[in-house]
Order: C-alpha cells, then structure tokens, then sequence
C-alpha cells in the first residue's frame, strides 16, 4: 500500500471496459494462439511472478495468447503464470451480477486495501482453470479496486462488485505466487484437491514436473 501511495504509474481514473467487449475480446483471441494450463503444482504457479517493464509487441502477443486460452478453457480470467509466463499480466472476460460483460488486462495490479467498515464479505463458490474440476465456498469482500497499467504502459484502475470483484482479486492473487486453494481450510482445500484428482480437465494442461 505504501507503494501505491508514491507510485507514479496510479491512476484515479477508472477505465470503462463494458464497452465493445465482444469486438475487442475477439479481436484479441483470433491473434493468439492457445496454451496449455499450468496446474496446482507447478513451480510458477507458486510465486510472485516478475514485474512487466517492457510494453512492447512481445507482451501485446502474450495478452492475445492470454485471451485466446481463457476462452479455450471457458474461463472469466486469466493469469499469465497458467500459461507458464513468469510476468504480472492477467486478463478478463468477466460478467458482473448485474449481467454486464467486463474484458481487459492489468499489468502490474495491486488491489486497493479496503476499509474494514466498507468490508462486505461474499461468501460463494470458486474455482480455478489451474484447479481444474473443483469447486470450494471462499469468502471475499464483494467489491474490489485494481491499479496497474494497460498493455502500453499507462496508469489504469478497474473496479468491480460481486462476481467481477472475485475474479479481479482471484487473478491478482495468482500473480503473487497465491491460489484461491491456499486461502481455504486444510480440509476444505483437501476436499477440493479431492474433486481435482476425480476430475478430468475439458482443456489440455501443462504436466507437472516430477
């Protein structure tokens, strides 16, 4: 938080991406290519991953691959490292309650700390394209502020309640080393690696190393 205070990359300016959310989402697919998954296990999925510093044609290229692989897999959001890339990227394609499609992609994200008073705990079912087949109840507050940058490098800020607010904080989450798994009990994440080992993925992954 003390970072986000004197970064000079933050924004208080909320990006609107409800807007041609097809078009865009689209166009961004059918440049990428898909990748296979990485699931719970593989070392990259297990810490902080590195920081975007060049907004360049390569990252321009991965968002697209990102994109192209979170519809394959029939995800609402995307973390670079399930792609095994070691760079703060995540991507979306993500309804709110109220039914309205969010799409973009965050570099860099940090989630604002809420207040405790404005703290209103969303207590539903989650899941991951790196857990595959399994589902658990985790509780998180059901609004959420990201600040990051955009695919060029300018300062950006998304916001989101309920369902979308999850999957902001879900991806963020993931670019800092941290599952959605991690957060529940022993026995409801041995419950929910249970249902995974069951399971048999819809979308290729990536083998975990021996």
């Amino acid at each position: 938080m003390a970072q986000q205070d004197t970064d000079e990359r933050v924004s208080d300016e909320f990006i609107d991406d409800t807007k041609d959310c097809a078009e865009r989402e689209q166009a961004h697919r059918e440049r990428g290519t898909v990748r296979p998954i990485t699931v719970v296990g593989h070392p990259m999925l297990h810490r902080e991953c590195r920081e975007v510093t060049e907004f360049d044609a390569a990252l321009a290229a991965l968002i697209d691959d990102m994109f192209a692989s979170q519809r394959a897999a029939e995800g609402v959001g995307l973390a670079a490292n399930q792609i095994g890339v070691d760079l703060k990227v995540f991507v979306y394609d993500c309804p709110d309650d109220d039914g309205v499609r969010h799409v973009g992609a965050v570099c860099n994200p940090v989630l604002d700390e809420l207040p405790a008073e404005s703290r209103v705990l969303d207590d539903n079912n989650e899941g991951c394209l790196s857990v595959p087949t399994a589902y658990a109840e985790l509780p998180r507050p059901d609004y959420a502020v990201v600040r990051g940058q955009d695919a060029t490098g300018a300062p950006i800020a998304v916001r989101g309640g309920g369902y979308f607010a999850r999957c902001l904080q879900h991806e963020t989450d993931h670019l800092y080393g941290r599952l959605y798994i991690d957060r529940l009990s022993k026995r409801d994440r041995k419950r929910a690696l249970k249902m995974m080992d069951e399971g048999t993925p819809k979308y290729e992954t990536v083998p975990n190393e021996e």
